[in-house]
């Protein structure tokens, strides 16, 4: 998934973001504003977890959203 598709359509992918780690806080989201590499960073230092990791996780993320648009 493009980067622009998913700045661009933050408000709509922040629900599905929140469902799939419920650990970022609306405050962080709206921090993130769709930007990849603020949400990699989120995701580790909510998490606990690798940049790797949280690459990976995010990418996976990105192929489901993928099959649903």
């Amino acid at each position: 998934m493009n980067k622009d598709i998913i700045e661009g359509n933050w408000k709509e992918l922040k629900g599905k973001v929140r469902e799939q780690w419920g650990k970022l806080t609306d405050d962080r989201l709206d921090e993130i504003a769709g930007r990849r590499e603020q949400l990699a960073g989120k995701i580790q230092q909510a998490y606990g977890i690798t940049r790797d990791e949280a690459d990976k996780k995010i990418k996976d993320f990105e192929k489901n959203l993928q099959t649903l648009i």
